[in-house]
């Protein structure tokens, strides 16, 4: 049973409310009819309320304005976003192919040296790119000023504090400790590693890691062309050597973090800029829709357990948790959460455009969860014609059952895991780590990659081979043939009980006692007035009982 109550509101006009009369319908076996209409009207469709009282389903168009209004709010804000992803991401291929010797667009095999002069030659290279950069660079990086200063690069070189190896004689002796040395090179000044650092030696045999860090600065112009203003970029890079695992391969990584800031100064001329203050005033229109969303809907809910306590008192605490659950709805539930993601989205986006904070990783993930539960919501509406409420039905009935059903399967599928990482992770990429081997047994599951997965097996060993084949015919017809069966077994018998279900005859308590109030949303008996309805039946009753007692 499903709660339509997203639309009751109270009436405006001084109209009485049921909370005075609650006790005496319920006092009375006579006043049951009251208690009956009173549910019923609760589960009501929008439709059928304003039939019963002629109330406008006002619930219902302030949840179609909210969606359209949040979903423009959502594009707007997510191409701003794509702007700054993009420009984040062609820097950092900027800063690759200015900084990493050789780089290839694509090529794995690039980012590694294997020789001790390719290791100098590199971090050579990387001296002398910085050093000119205003001369090579096509874009508008900036060194960092520390006053009229320049900011330095730094190298720093981690390697073990001491030891001795000899690989030959199979002895070695080593002290775990990591020592840390750092040097400073100011831009412009020494250009090459030589000439800023002549004393600069790498302990090879010992070394862990070379890292060199500096920050460059750069303003993104292309959002004036979307009437926005630019915003200033502080890119820290960091390029990696790193040698921890001792192979012979050292891997050469560059990765950069960006802090976003609001320029100082700055003046823009020929474009007329968007008035920033008429997005703002649209994120605080879009924050009082949904306070008032929130409000409507939390008082639903609230309105829902009070009418849950009295179906309960009347029928003496023996009421189902089936029954229980069904005055709470999900729905508003979901409302509600909804409501206070694009809240907390929407100040923040008001704090990014004002340039407060520039956080814009929390910000999409509050506004896109939001508007997923928005739209999610949209399906709610679709239940009320008869043939679209089935699948929301059946999903709800078999929810329990799903829940399950996975835990017991996830047992299984995480000891595959485990063991597909342990056994086959030194033969195979896909089973590398943990991880990778999840990933690749849930392709499994769904019928991809399977070929390749079969094939990159190495084959130098026979017994862990053998053992491969083994293990992942036994997954797929575990999990594909049974498991997935299993499943659609579960969600296919919870539809032919819903379908039962619909042919009318009432199956749970309340709905029973629903069934007993026959009277039609236009029969007049549900509205609120001082002459007739159902308000008047409580209340003519109640004084019945009263004179009888004289």
């Amino acid at each position: 049973m499903e709660s339509c109550d997203l639309y009751d509101v109270h009436e405006t006009n001084g109209s009485p409310s049921w909370d005075d009369h609650d006790h005496q319908c319920l006092e009375e076996p006579d006043n049951v009819e009251c208690l009956r209409r009173k549910i019923k009207f609760f589960f009501m469709n929008p439709c059928e309320k304003y039939h019963a009282r002629g109330r406008k389903p006002w619930k219902l168009l302030l949840q179609i304005i909210k969606i359209a209004i949040i979903t423009i709010q959502l594009v707007s804000f997510g191409l701003s976003n794509q702007m700054v992803v993009s420009f984040k991401e062609e820097n950092l291929m900027t800063f690759k192919h200015l900084f990493l010797k050789d780089y290839v667009d694509g090529g794995i095999d690039m980012n590694a040296v294997y020789r001790q002069a390719d290791v100098y030659d590199h971090i050579d290279y990387v001296l002398e790119q910085y050093g000119h950069l205003h001369n090579i660079t096509v874009g508008n990086h900036e060194y960092e000023k520390n006053g009229t200063f320049y900011n330095p690069l730094t190298v720093c070189q981690e390697f073990y504090r001491n030891g001795t190896i000899y690989p030959g004689n199979e002895t070695f002796e080593l002290d775990a400790q990591v020592k840390t040395d750092c040097f400073n090179v100011h831009p412009m000044h020494h250009p090459s590693l030589r000439e800023a650092l002549p004393n600069f030696e790498l302990h090879f045999k010992r070394m862990l890691t070379v890292r060199i860090t500096f920050v460059l600065k750069a303003i993104n112009l292309q959002t004036v062309r979307h009437r926005e203003l630019p915003d200033c970029y502080d890119f820290t890079v960091a390029i990696t050597f790193d040698n921890r695992a001792h192979s012979g391969r050292i891997m050469v990584d560059l990765e950069s973090d960006v802090e976003i800031n609001e320029c100082r100064d700055w003046k823009v001329t020929g474009a007329s800029a968007r008035n920033i203050y008429l997005t703002v005033l649209f994120d605080c229109f879009i924050i009082v829709t949904c306070i008032s969303s929130f409000a409507l809907c939390t008082r639903s809910v609230v309105n829902g357990i009070q009418l849950q306590f009295e179906y309960t008192l009347y029928s003496r605490n023996q009421v189902p948790w089936s029954d229980k659950l069904a005055f709470l709805n999900g729905w508003y539930i979901l409302i509600i959460v909804s409501d206070t993601l694009t809240i907390i989205g929407s100040i923040l986006k008001m704090e990014i455009q004002t340039k407060v904070l520039t956080s814009y990783d929390v910000c999409s993930i509050f506004l896109g969860t939001g508007t997923m539960f928005v739209w999610i919501g949209v399906i709610r509406y679709m239940g009320y014609f008869r043939k679209y409420n089935i699948l929301i039905l059946t999903l709800r009935a078999a929810f329990p059952n799903v829940v399950r059903f996975i835990c017991c399967a996830g047992i299984i599928y995480l000891s595959y895991c485990f063991c597909g990482w342990v056994v086959l992770g030194p033969y195979h990429e896909k089973f590398r780590t943990l991880n990778t081997a999840s990933e690749c047994l849930f392709s499994l599951i769904n019928g991809d990659d399977m070929y390749p997965t079969f094939k990159n097996m190495k084959q130098k060993r026979s017994l862990v081979w053998v053992f491969s084949r083994v293990y992942l015919y036994s997954f797929v017809s575990l999990f594909i043939y049974m498991v997935l069966s299993l499943f659609i077994t579960i969600i296919t018998d919870t539809y032919d009980t819903i379908k039962q279900q619909q042919s009318g005859t009432p199956t749970s308590e309340l709905q029973k006692f629903m069934s007993g109030c026959k009277d039609l949303p236009n029969s007049g008996m549900y509205r609120l007035d001082k002459n007739k309805g159902l308000l008047n039946c409580c209340m003519s009753r109640c004084r019945e009982g009263s004179t009888s007692e004289a």
